[in-house]
């Protein structure tokens, strides 16, 4: 494919959306009076389900932005799990949102995301498929010359997260991770009473992730694929798992052939904040341990339930991220301590959390939110709140626990080269990528 470079794009100078797809006029969006179609962003987006579906109305309201394409391997399904009635998604639903609020019919639907990343007239592509496809659909999109807007995690595997940072890299493209608390002002201000001094030295920091399932979540009878889904395509590159409800959907991250359960479903949102408070976004921790993790008691999962990571980081800072705490981030520093989660917040000396405090010099990236941020940078070709690489690191520990918890020992880290010392057995186990023939990481 032709390599699209970043002036191509630069002359469109020229909190999360709602999760319900209701199908919004493009009168009540305000869209009536937009940019020239060649000055608009014209976006793709590839996975229409419940995350999907909402992020994707979070960028069609934008006037700027242009939706031309949905992907997705099923037509339509519910979001409960057990499917009964609920939130309509796929395929179908997508392209009839985009094309309703347009007040037109041009949305094009595809069941293959190749067919849609060969498009020369798309500037960028969302990916929100399960994890197990965003490495894959990323680097393709990046290589073609796309933008790219992933959710969280970045990726699946390790191997898959360097391949995306350097393709990012290699292509000047614009990336944004869907870590949408990066642009959310409540934790932007926690970082900064952090970074600004506040707090004292910090010494520990307790990142609290949900715990996993014990059990199956929907019905665990082993079934034919449901008309309408294309369940080889959905399993792409990895194995082709008997069929059953409790691991498609909203259950797939439960299973590692899919995904890294609860635990890299949240890392990439509260370790984030966590690295971000103590500058080491870029960085990453210097040990990591698995200590106490728990299984599911049925087969059908192969993800912790509860589990523990010590990670230490350089100058004598601890986090540990667990599913024993309380959901969000606490820093603890010598001279007090503050917590924020997405409906939480606490601290030592309460005036912190007065609206009106103001926390110093230091000042954190201001996002005037998360699918807008991405617009703009498009546009501008300056780096948005979440790349690729700070995306990637966030999640590492998470990486670099799974492997501990499987060797059964800690692992001594070094985050300037990303290589685990002394121990080739956990090093080849980290970067290892086995995927499923014809399926494979072309990073050329």
């Amino acid at each position: 494919m032709k390599v699209q470079s970043p002036s191509r794009r630069q002359v469109l100078k020229s909190a999360l959306g709602c999760l319900a797809p209701t199908i919004i006029p493009s009168s009540a969006l305000g869209l009536g009076d937009r940019p020239a179609p060649s000055e608009r962003v014209t976006m793709a987006f590839v996975g229409i389900g419940q995350q999907g579906i909402g992020v994707m109305q979070a960028f069609i309201k934008h006037a700027d932005v242009q939706g031309v394409a949905v992907c997705d391997v099923h037509d339509k399904h519910h979001r409960d799990r057990d499917w009964g009635e609920g939130m309509v998604l796929g395929r179908d639903i997508g392209k009839a949102i985009v094309d309703q609020t347009y007040g037109n019919t041009d949305c094009a639907a595809y069941i293959d995301f190749r067919e849609l990343i060969a498009r020369e007239d798309i500037d960028a592509v969302q990916v929100a498929t399960p994890d197990h496809w965003h490495a894959l659909i990323t680097v393709e999109s990046l290589k073609s010359g796309k933008d790219v807007y992933c959710e969280k995690p970045v990726t699946h595997l390790f191997g898959e997260g360097q391949a995306v940072v350097e393709a990012a890299a290699t292509n000047q493209s614009i990336f944004q991770v869907g870590s949408q608390q990066r642009s959310d002002p409540k934790f932007r201000k926690a970082v900064e009473i952090v970074r600004n001094g506040h707090l004292g030295k910090i010494r520990r920091v307790e990142v609290g992730i949900p715990p996993g399932h014990s059990a199956p979540q929907g019905d665990s009878k082993i079934i034919e694929p449901p008309a309408g889904l294309d369940y080889e395509m959905w399993c792409g590159p990895r194995p082709v798992l008997p069929y059953m409800r409790a691991r498609h959907h909203r259950s797939w991250r439960y299973h590692t052939a899919f995904g890294g359960g609860t635990l890299m479903d949240w890392i990439g949102h509260h370790n984030d904040i966590a690295h971000w408070g103590i500058g080491v976004e870029r960085g990453g921790p210097v040990r990591v341990e698995a200590r106490n993790w728990t299984w599911p008691e049925t087969a059908i999962y192969d993800t912790p339930v509860n589990y523990d990571l010590v990670c230490d980081y350089e100058g004598g800072i601890q986090i540990l991220i667990s599913s024993r705490k309380p959901m969000g981030v606490k820093w603890i520093g010598d001279q007090g301590w503050l917590s924020v989660g997405r409906k939480t917040e606490g601290a030592s000396n309460p005036a912190w959390l007065n609206e009106e405090f103001e926390p110093g010099s230091w000042k954190a990236y201001r996002s005037p939110g998360h699918q807008r941020n991405f617009v703009d940078s498009v546009k501008s070709r300056r780096e948005t709140v979440a790349p690729a690489d700070i995306g990637h690191r966030s999640i590492t520990p998470g990486h670099l626990g799974w492997v501990s918890a499987k060797v059964g020992r800690a692992l001594t880290w070094d985050p300037a080269s990303e290589t685990i010392f002394n121990d080739g057995a956990a090093q080849a186990e980290l970067t290892k990528l086995s995927y499923r023939e014809p399926w494979s990481l072309d990073k050329s």
